[in-house]
């Protein structure tokens, strides 16, 4: 009982400030605080409760482990291939290259050059950029990785609003014509790319019916156009994974059981079918979650979003190491977490899960 009131409790604070942020609110300092205590203070009490800690442990020590391949094996590879973060079509002159790569190392061998970039590493030192002179990679992150998170998680919402729904309809009602209209949304939205539904949507609501605005990120009326086409392929994704989750749990003994007891219709699917349905949609968030903020690079450049997505397109066009260090240690942590998350919420869904 406690776990449950704690659990809502948490869920109507993190979800007070995704709305206070969606309506370009102020969020209260004491409000984070708040959430951030009880998710955390939830989450150690629930692995503690569940005796997860030496798993958890465990997939901390590994996603560390996880962390330095990554690091090092995008370290290797930036400094083997061809050209250098320094050559342009106009060649610079010899002095001004060689101080160059005297002022970021460059020069140095190659395996002095990892050496310093790992101990700046562990002291959370992501080096300088090269091209945003003066201006270190933390403070880029920073500054345009909220943008970024906020497109993500509105997104993800949107999915689950309504991928979920849909395919338990779709389900539901298996053979109807509710589950072949379902499902043909679902395969169109999963087939059309973002770049094409996008322009049409800014076409139909920006342009002629002048609800929306079209680009930038800076109230309600920007954010719903580019979540909403972010969103459409993961929802497509959820409602036909959910349809299929639920036409196997449908045909379980259990739920047939249910039915020969005389429980409503009802009953039958928010208790039964709903819950257990929703184990191999839990399964997939973490790298929904993570493909959905990598896969927002076509929606932050088409609809001019601040995020994180122009400074990798750039980075690599650049060739500015640091920043391409730093984004994808970025990315690749967030996918490490995302599928811890995702394992202690399986967890909590369905009890029989035992992870020692």
């Amino acid at each position: 009982m406690i776990g449950r009131l704690w659990g809502t409790g948490t869920a109507l604070l993190v979800a007070s400030i995704i709305l206070l942020s969606f309506f370009n609110y102020e969020i209260p300092t004491p409000l984070v605080y708040l959430t951030a205590l009880a998710f955390f203070g939830g989450a150690g009490v629930f692995i503690f409760t569940r005796g997860l800690t030496i798993y958890v442990i465990k997939r901390c020590l590994g996603a560390v482990f996880v962390m330095w391949v990554i690091a090092t094996l995008t370290f290797v590879l930036l400094r083997t291939l061809p050209g250098g973060p320094f050559d342009s079509e106009k060649a610079l002159p010899p002095e001004i290259l060689e101080n160059l790569a005297k002022k970021y190392k460059l020069n140095e061998p190659l395996i002095n050059q990892y050496g310093d970039y790992m101990y700046n590493l562990l002291q959370g030192d992501l080096g300088q950029s090269y091209k945003y002179i003066n201006r270190g990679i933390t403070s880029i992150i920073a500054e345009s990785l909220p943008n970024s998170i906020q497109l993500g998680v509105y997104a993800l919402i949107i999915s689950y609003m309504i991928g979920i729904p849909m395919g338990i309809l779709a389900g539901w009602k298996r053979g109807s014509w509710v589950d072949f209209s379902s499902m043909m949304v679902a395969m169109s939205g999963q087939s059309l790319p973002s770049f094409l539904i996008a322009p049409i949507f800014i076409m139909v609501f920006a342009k002629q019916l002048g609800w929306l605005e079209p680009a930038l990120w800076e109230g309600p009326t920007y954010y719903i156009i580019p979540m909403v086409v972010l969103g459409i392929r993961p929802a497509a994704v959820i409602a036909r994974l959910t349809r299929a989750s639920v036409l196997e749990v449908i045909h379980s003994d259990y739920i047939r059981t249910a039915r020969a007891k005389g429980l409503d219709q009802k009953t039958v699917l928010f208790k039964h079918v709903l819950r257990n349905s929703l184990i191999p949609v839990l399964s997939l968030s973490g790298p929904l979650a993570a493909a959905i903020l990598t896969g927002s690079f076509v929606i932050e450049q088409i609809f001019a979003i601040p995020g994180i997505a122009k400074h990798l397109v750039l980075s690599v066009t650049n060739r500015d190491y640091p920043l391409i260090l730093g984004t994808t240690l970025l990315f690749s942590l967030i996918l490490v977490v995302a599928n811890l998350v995702t394992d202690l919420l399986i967890a909590i869904v369905d009890p029989r899960v035992k992870m020692g």
